[in-house]
């Protein structure tokens, strides 16, 4: 059986979808509540009902276990996804989701709203590796991707009527707020990084507001130096093991940007660097086509860039803010000296203007003086201008 909430004369209904002798029925049910400021109440109401009816019509079809149906999902998924959306699935069910249902040895038949929200509610409270508390609302989220994907596997193949983790409610997500460093800060910072390996990447993504994934996933034939253009193709990302991609996170995020004076000899010094070290290190070079790695050609990792990172800034007695933070640092920057939310936009790679908005748009304080201007000389007798 299957539900939805339907509205209806301002009221709030319960429809019940369900099948019988191969024939589909449906029927609707009153909450009694209006529509405003009840689709809480609503929800849970629907909840309760199809638990209800499941209860009373149990069909029983299989011994299947819910860690037998995750373990199947990712079977299935494993040539749908990308590798990098397949690890992360499987790092997640194999350091969550598995060892809690095959300890549980929950069946799909008792899998209810109740069991699996039991299971939710542990781990946020309670579900660090490490102990220091529990998983954080996103995290849960993406568990809950995950389980509800499976079991709507299930579905699809009658296995279960419903699939009961689309009930199941979520925490509230917490914002994070974001933390930016001003022109001096920047510049104090890179005075400080003098010398250190993570030096240039720390200028590079400052400068073009990169990904971690896309600095490092830099190659030469991004670098364009006839027509002093830096391209945006590739990312190098950690899943459990470091991942390779010839793609970007979205079709936004493949861009250009023009090549700086500055980015033109960071990038020279590198590709002197890389012929230097292939003749100095001989047949134990590590050759690829990345612009930043190690002196013997291998890659940085993405997590020694960020453990580097937070080192250097406690050793120099700086704020602290994580390197995702050096793109903030950048939109920060480019709002503050005009540009709009549309140009920080395409700087950064966002796939539409909304996302540039919630996480900028309070910045944008340029364009709010604009309008106030505007305002302000309609309001002394002047034509209010277009803004």
């Amino acid at each position: 059986m299957t539900g939805s909430l339907q509205v209806k004369n301002g009221k709030y209904y319960m429809v019940l979808n369900s099948t019988e002798n191969g024939k589909r029925k449906q029927k609707w049910i009153s909450t009694g509540l209006s529509e405003k400021g009840n689709k809480r109440k609503a929800e849970q109401m629907l909840r309760e009902k199809l638990t209800e009816e499941e209860k009373h019509n149990p069909v029983v079809r299989t011994d299947m276990t819910v860690a037998d149906c995750v373990r199947r999902w990712l079977v299935r998924i494993q040539r749908r996804v990308d590798e990098v959306t397949y690890r992360s699935y499987l790092h997640t069910s194999e350091t969550h989701i598995l060892p809690y249902f095959e300890k549980s040895q929950l069946k799909l038949c008792d899998c209810t709203v109740e069991a699996l929200q039991t299971y939710f509610d542990e781990k946020h409270q309670n579900g660090r590796k490490d102990g220091k508390g529990g998983l954080s609302a996103k995290t849960m989220r993406h568990h809950k991707g995950i389980l509800s994907q499976a079991l709507s596997e299930c579905v699809k193949d009658g296995l279960i009527p419903t699939n009961p983790c689309q009930y199941v409610e979520m925490p509230r997500r917490e914002r994070h707020e974001a933390h930016f460093y001003s022109a001096e800060q920047l510049q104090q910072l890179i005075t400080a990084l003098n010398g250190d390996p993570i030096q240039p990447l720390v200028k590079i993504a400052a400068l073009y507001g990169l990904r971690r994934s896309e600095l490092l996933g830099l190659k030469w034939d991004s670098i364009d130096f006839e027509n002093g253009m830096v391209l945006i193709r590739h990312t190098v990302c950690k899943m459990i093991v470091t991942v390779e991609k010839d793609k970007t996170k979205t079709q936004s995020s493949r861009r250009s940007f023009p090549m700086t004076e500055e980015a033109r000899e960071i990038f020279l010094k590198a590709k002197a660097e890389e012929e230097e070290n292939q003749r100095l290190f001989g047949k134990a070079y590590q050759k690829n086509d990345y612009v930043f790695k190690w002196p013997d050609g291998h890659l940085f990792a993405p997590d020694y860039v960020t453990h580097r990172f937070s080192k250097m800034l406690e050793r120099y007695g700086l704020p602290h803010i994580r390197f995702h933070e050096l793109r903030h640092s950048c939109a920060s920057l480019l709002l503050n000296n005009g540009c709009g939310l549309k140009d920080v936009q395409e700087w950064m790679g966002h796939s539409d203007i909304q996302t540039t908005a919630n996480i900028y748009g309070h910045l944008d304080t340029s364009r709010k003086q604009e309008i106030a201007d505007k305002l302000t000389k309609h309001l002394q007798g002047e034509p209010l201008e277009e803004c």
